[in-house]
């Protein structure tokens, strides 16, 4: 670790926060969310602890795909706000010391996009070629439906343009041809547009598909697709030293390795670890830490000037893709019984209070796995009160409601008649009546005051963010135990996976006589004899422990 460049590499101990202005908090009373209500609320997330938000798409769309179909890459859709009114919450985020970065959606556009609409018209349109046409779909293209529900092929024929488009998510999105020179331009173009206005990067949508060369014409004579992306990162670079692409990787470890740029790291900035994430929930279902701790004992360690990103959900379906069936269906049966909870027979559309009954120990245990385990955590809007899904809503809309502030109508989100709401509200155990932010402010033992818990103490350990990790091993077969150390300092985290309270011993190598733990989570601490400690964890419990030498004074 480069000490000298800590500041340069901020997001090695971030805390990033996923939210859709859309549902946020709607500022005009109008039934949609927008960045006038947005920089209303930001002070709520820098007393969180938030010091990155990342937004989902805020571009003018049609809005057949939540606002991931874009009809202009340079703008902010009507509904949401105006630009000045973007640039005046970039200014109330700055003014609190958090960044913000912004979902980079250039793998498709909207068929609305005035560049599709010219090219479908003509094959002369010197958009023609910004696009991926074919007279008869190519046997040897691309495979795999990512929608099976709604999309028989990934290949539309255009009675208009007299040809076929590709497009690998819904007909409505025709892939743009990344390995046209002119595309990639154009997206340099969008990239520094929005870093001149303020953002600090971009979580890049989707970045396998956006690389794919399958549907290109010669592309087997066509430089390699990562070399694109490095061209991508230094741009970026050279525009902002500190600006990160974050990107939605879900590949197998060896295969995302590849995106950061292998040993170079000069590719992607960060990589979703999808593999440890899908792992955690097999792990829940078993009751068992077995297949979380493989995931981390597997999972190269990203290149120095690199990261991997934890996190518990995202917006879409939770993905069980990497999965074996027989380990799928486990979490199926244990948290999506029902098929109306599950999605394209890959993934869950719940959030995890849900899915864990309610059990508050347990949902608590989590999200001390996502702070503690080696990587920058992402969290989800709402994640921090403990919201729950809206099953009546379509697909994965189901995770995407509107914010709950209150009790009162609407969950505070906005003063709107409940039919011109932009997303419907949960009801039921979950709703606002029972899970809002105001509630939670003034409840010393609300999941709130737990994540603000958990994010100060994060903050407060550099070991977790920039320390080398470790799986340690032990007797008891239900707790994940883990250490970090860093520069001297070591933590010591355990998670218990069971249902029971259950004793660990632990071999710490390097502590001597004298040395004691202390709690991070609560009062207490534990002397250590002869690098060796006996610890209890209660039932879902979590424990962290830091490292105190004999004379030390601990402040924490």
């Amino acid at each position: 670790m480069r000490l000298s460049h800590t500041a340069d590499l901020w997001w090695k101990n971030a805390v990033v926060y996923c939210l859709d202005v859309e549902t946020f908090f709607d500022g005009n009373g109008d039934g949609c969310g927008d960045f006038h209500g947005l920089a209303q609320r930001v002070g709520y997330l820098d007393e969180m602890g938030v010091t990155c938000i990342w937004l989902m798409p805020f571009y003018p769309t049609p809005d057949r795909d939540d606002g991931y179909d874009i009809t202009d890459f340079y703008g902010v859709d009507g509904r949401l706000g105006s630009s000045g009114e973007f640039v005046e919450f970039l200014r109330v985020a700055r003014d609190r010391g958090i960044r913000v970065i912004a979902d980079l959606v250039v793998n498709h556009t909207s068929s609305r996009h005035p560049w599709f609409e010219s090219a479908r018209a003509s094959r002369e349109s010197p958009y023609r070629d910004w696009y991926v046409w074919r007279d008869e779909p190519p046997p040897d293209g691309p495979k795999g439906v990512v929608f099976p529900d709604q999309e028989k092929s990934l290949w539309e024929y255009d009675e208009t343009a007299g040809q076929y488009y590709l497009h690998r998510f819904y007909k409505h999105q025709p892939d743009l041809n990344v390995a046209n020179p002119a595309v990639r331009d154009e997206i340099g173009r969008v990239l520094g547009y929005w870093l001149h206005l303020g953002l600090s990067g971009f979580r890049v949508d989707a970045v396998p598909f956006l690389l794919e060369t399958d549907g290109a014409l010669d592309a087997d004579q066509l430089p390699d697709p990562h070399e694109y992306l490095r061209d991508l990162r230094a741009f970026l670079s050279r525009h902002d030293g500190e600006a990160v692409l974050l990107g939605e990787v879900n590949l197998p470890y060896p295969e995302t390795m590849r995106f950061f740029g292998d040993e170079d790291g000069d590719e992607l900035t960060m990589c979703f670890d999808f593999i440890a994430m899908q792992r955690l929930y097999l792990s829940l279902a078993r009751k068992r830490p077995d297949p979380l701790a493989e995931a981390l004992r597997e999972r190269p360690a990203a290149p120095e000037d690199a990261h991997w990103a934890t996190f518990v959900r995202n917006h879409d379906e939770l993905t069980l893709d990497k999965l074996s069936e027989a380990e799928r269906q486990e979490v199926f049966d244990a948290f999506g019984p029902e098929e109306r909870m599950r999605l394209y027979g890959r993934g869950l559309r719940r959030r995890l209070p849900s899915m864990l009954d309610g059990d508050m120990d347990r949902v608590r245990m989590v999200y001390s796995l996502l702070f503690s385990l080696p990587g920058t955590p992402v969290l989800f809007y709402g994640e921090e009160i403990g919201m729950g899904e809206e099953l009546g809503a379509e697909g994965r809309n189901a995770v995407r409601t509107p914010m709950q502030w209150s009790g009162e109508g609407n969950g505070g989100f906005s003063t709107a008649d409940p039919e011109k709401l932009a997303a419907p509200v949960v009801r039921g155990e979950y709703g606002p009546a029972n899970v809002n932010v105001v509630a939670q402010l003034r409840d010393p033992d609300s999941l709130l005051s737990w994540t603000k818990l958990l994010i100060r103490r994060y903050r407060q350990c550099p070991e977790l963010a920039w320390g080398r990790y470790q799986v340690l091993a032990h007797g008891a077969e239900r707790v994940l135990a883990h250490r970090a150390d860093q520069d001297g300092g070591t933590v010591v985290a355990l998670h218990n996976f069971a249902e029971e309270p259950v004793e660990v011993t632990l071999r710490l190598d390097g502590l001597e006589p004298g040395h004691r733990l202390v709690d991070l989570l609560a009062d207490g601490s534990t002397p250590v004899a002869d690098g060796q400690v006996t610890l209890r964890v209660d039932r879902y419990g979590c424990r962290w422990l830091r490292v105190v030498k004999p004379g030390e004074v601990f402040l924490p």
